[in-house]
This record gives C-alpha cells, sequence and structure tokens, in this order.
C-alpha cells in the first residue's frame, strides 16, 4: 500500500472522527518508511487538539517530529492546543522552535498567542507581542485586535482599550462584529450609553450587520441607566432586522420593568416569551420572584415557584436569597428564617450574601444579639464576612450605642484588608463622641482621611462639641 492510499484512509477516519483507526494507520505506514505530507499530519494533529487530548496531541506532535516533515501550519495547531490547555510556556517554547526551524512568524499564531494570553489574563504578555509583532514586520488584522482589545477590557484596561481601537483605525483596520461588539459592551459597562451609540451608528453606516448579542447590549445598557422604555423599543428594531429576541432580551426587559415596578409590563413579557417558544429559565423566574416578592405580592411567588418546579427548574441558592431579602425588608424575619432554614433542608448551603440579607434585616430590627450570634457562626461553616456584612454590623451596634462592639469590628475589617465605608467611620465616630471618647474619634478620623473617604461636614461638629463642650456649637 502506498504513500497516496494510506493518506486517504486516515483523512477519511479523521472525517468520520475514528481517531484510533486513523493513528493505527498513521503508525503504520511511518514505520514502513512512508513519509506523510504535512497536511496529513496536521489534519490528525488538529483533531486531537480538537479533541481536548493535549497531553495527548503534545506527545504525538514531539514523537512525530523526527518522522514527519512538519510545517508553521503544524506549529500553529499545536500552539493553539496550548494556549486553550491554558500552558502558555509550552507555546511559547514552540514559537521559538518554529523560528529555529526557519519558519517566518506569521499573523495567526502571534494571534493565537495574544489570544492565548488574554484568556490566561496575562495581558502584559499579550501586548508585548503585539508590539513585537509591529517591530518583525506583521500587520495585525481584525481578530487581532479585538482580541488585544477585549483583553484590556476584561482585565479592567480601559484606557489601553480605548487607545488601541483608535489605533486600529488609524492602521486602516477596519473593526468587524466582534470588534463593536466588544466596543459597545464596554461603553454600557461605563455608563456611556451615548458613546455606545455612536458605535452602533458608524457600524450601521459600514455595513457592518449587527447581531442579537449587538442589540442585547444596548438593551442592558439602557436598562441599566433605568431607560427601560427606550430599550422595549430597541426589539422593534431588531424586529425590522430581521434578528429574533432571545431568553437574554426577555429577560434583561423583565428586569428592568421589575425594576421600576412595572410588574404589568413584565408579566406581559413573560407571556411573550412563553407564547414565541421560548422557555423561561432559572433566571427569568428569579427575576419575576424578586419583582413580586418587592411588591409583597406573595400569591403571585407562590405561582412562579410552582410553575418553574413543574417545568423541572429548582428553586436555588439565589431563588431562596431573594426570598430571604423580601421578607427582610418587610420586617418579618420569622418568615425569612423559615426559608434560610428550609434551603438548607433541601441541600442549599447559604453563601455570603445569604448571610447579608439577613444580618441587614436583623440588624434594622436592632436585634444584634442574634445578629451577633448569626455573624460569628459564619466562622464556623467557613464563610468570610464580606464589607458589605461588616458595614451593616458596624452600623448595628453604633445604633444601639455599643461603640467598643463597633470599634472591635472596624479593627477586624482592617486585620482582614478591608476598608470600612464612609457611614460606619461617621457611626463609631457618633457613637464615640456621645460617650466622650473624643480623642478615640480623632483617630477614627485621621485614619477616614488617609484612606481618602471625606468624612461629612457634621462629623467636624460632633467631634467639636464632644471635645470642647456645648458652649462652641453654632
Amino acid at each position: 500500500m502506498g504513500a497516496f492510499l494510506y493518506e486517504s484512509i486516515i483523512n477519511a477516519y479523521v472525517l468520520s472522527r475514528s481517531i484510533e483507526q486513523a493513528l493505527f494507520y498513521f503508525n503504520q505506514m511511518v514505520d514502513k518508511g512512508l513519509v506523510p505530507r504535512p497536511n496529513t499530519f496536521n489534519c490528525l494533529l488538529d483533531y486531537l487538539v480538537k479533541s481536548s487530548c493535549f497531553e495527548r496531541s503534545w506527545l504525538f506532535f514531539h514523537e512525530s517530529k523526527e518522522k514527519v516533515k512538519l510545517d508553521v501550519y503544524s506549529y500553529g495547531i499545536m500552539i493553539k492546543g496550548c494556549c486553550e490547555a491554558g500552558d502558555l510556556n509550552r507555546g511559547f517554547e514552540l514559537l521559538v522552535q518554529s523560528e529555529e526551524m526557519g519558519f517566518s512568524p506569521n499573523v495567526v499564531i502571534y494571534t493565537t498567542l495574544i489570544d492565548g494570553c488574554c484568556k490566561n489574563k496575562d495581558v502584559q504578555r499579550a501586548k508585548q507581542l503585539f508590539y513585537k509583532m509591529e517591530e518583525l514586520g506583521l500587520a495585525a488584522n481584525q481578530y487581532t485586535y479585538t482580541v488585544l482589545i477585549n483583553g484590556f477590557f476584561k482585565k479592567g484596561l480601559k484606557k489601553d482599550g480605548f487607545e488601541l481601537y483608535e489605533k486600529m483605525q488609524l492602521d486602516g483596520v477596519l473593526p468587524n462584529l466582534y470588534t463593536y461588539n466588544c466596543m459597545i459592551n464596554e461603553c454600557c459597562n461605563e455608563r456611556k450609553i451615548n458613546k455606545a451609540y455612536e458605535l452602533f451608528d458608524e457600524m450601521c453606516k459600514r455595513g457592518v450587520t449587527s447581531n442579537v448579542v449587538t442589540y442585547n447590549t444596548l438593551i442592558r445598557g439602557l436598562c441599566r441607566e433605568m431607560r427601560i422604555w427606550e430599550a422595549e423599543n430597541l426589539v422593534g428594531l431588531m424586529k425590522r432586522a430581521s434578528i429574533n429576541s432571545n431568553l437574554v432580551t426577555y429577560n434583561t426587559l423583565i428586569h428592568g420593568f421589575c425594576s421600576i415596578g412595572r410588574l404589568d409590563k413584565a408579566l406581559s413579557l413573560f407571556d411573550r416569551l412563553k407564547s414565541n417558544g421560548i422557555s423561561p429559565s432559572l433566571v427569568t423566574y428569579n427575576v419575576l420572584i424578586e419583582g413580586y416578592s418587592n411588591a409583597g405580592n406573595w400569591v403571585r411567588v407562590t405561582d412562579f415557584v410552582r410553575e418553574m418546579e413543574e417545568r423541572g427548574i429548582s428553586p436555588s441558592r439565589v431563588t431562596y436569597t431573594i426570598l430571604i431579602n423580601a421578607h427582610a425588608r418587610f420586617e418579618d424575619m420569622e418568615k425569612a428564617f423559615h426559608f434560610y432554614s428550609y434551603m438548607q433542608k433541601v441541600g442549599l448551603v447559604p453563601d455570603v450574601h445569604t448571610y447579608g440579607v439577613l444580618l441587614h434585616g436583623l440588624c434594622m430590627k436592632g436585634k444584634m444579639n442574634e445578629a451577633s450570634k448569626l455573624f460569628r457562626s459564619m466562622a464556623e461553616i467557613k464563610i468570610e464576612p464580606s464589607d458589605v456584612i461588616f458595614n451593616t454590623m458596624i452600623n448595628g451596634y453604633c445604633k444601639e450605642g455599643s461603640s467598643f462592639r463597633a470599634l472591635r469590628l472596624l479593627k477586624e475589617m482592617e486585620d482582614k484588608g478591608l476598608v470600612p465605608n464612609v457611614a460606619s467611620y461617621s457611626s463609631t465616630i457618633g457613637v464615640l463622641c456621645k460617650d466622650g471618647k473624643w480623642q478615640e474619634a480623632e483617630v477614627l478620623l485621621n485614619k477616614m482621611m488617609e484612606l481618602g473617604l471625606k468624612p461629612p461636614i457634621y462629623i467636624y461638629n460632633i467631634i467639636s462639641e464632644a471635645k470642647y463642650g456645648k458652649e462652641l456649637r453654632t
């Protein structure tokens, strides 16, 4: 059997996803002294990499190096496998090897490594690679720019992301749909909805067709700005552009209308969602349960819980936390603790948010003994209190006039590397001054300013009164 027939058999088995047979004939071919063409080897290697068999593909690549004539695409495929496996070091080793073999670096390999660095949160390395490309005379393409822009934004390097977008256009590389979606998303995250619309208009003028992600991003941005009616109008634009609303579209709008108290509109959208053949998700039900719970409409809440269970969707920890929070807001702590106990009974473990809403409810009712017990019980189950929980407890202690306990928690926060908020410092200073402990109050005031927190004006007056007496009151 000749090389051509072997290669035909190997390619056929790869196409039919019969990897073991493909490898069998590949090894048999090599053992007979026949040398497969790079295309055949690359086809087999690519399948191994895409099958999430990284270690196997790595071993296959290295064992075949002496038997097969590799090309730049062979290295590109293996580098992509390294990046997808999160093994950047091996990826960079292969880049060096390929250059030592005399293969000219190409845009695809560099873009693959830049993407891998960004996905592994090593954005500085990605940036260095990008500028190394320029030094080598390699022109970055739309994908290169987009993955690095996205990497910058995900790392919180907003300025770098926007500057790279400007550079992209100055270099004559036109943004594609994914670039625009990335930019629009960041503008919405930054609450720059007008800038997001400018980008949307720009992409339309350039003939770049938007997709459901583009519209969903804008709808989310508008809802965050409480411009819910404008967000709903975008659905009409989507329809005219022959883009169907999906579950994300409906969930975002339902949440938007719930947030402004228009439960009738939220329910109407929920009904439309189902009539359009879209199955509601856990997120859909959680949003509606939260909206109706906040309105105290427990009958509707019960209906939603029953309906979701009939659809095979079990209430989650988030669902129970929503219910606990709603009852705590209505000062029904007995019912809140009922759901707290029940969620554990069904095997759901409360998280820091669950404890946060329970503690907030107890502190609001002045039940600091119960709050203290619950707060300390978190340590027993190894749940670290958040800064929000500490601030809630500090304010609760201050309301009952317990400066000692408030100070102790402030110290505990500092030890954990958490920063108390202005309200916590102000409340503690207030209760210290009431106790005549103005020296300790001044220490806290100085600490506030060191942390860059701006004390309210009344704090200075409170300390002055405690320090010098009522005759200085103005």
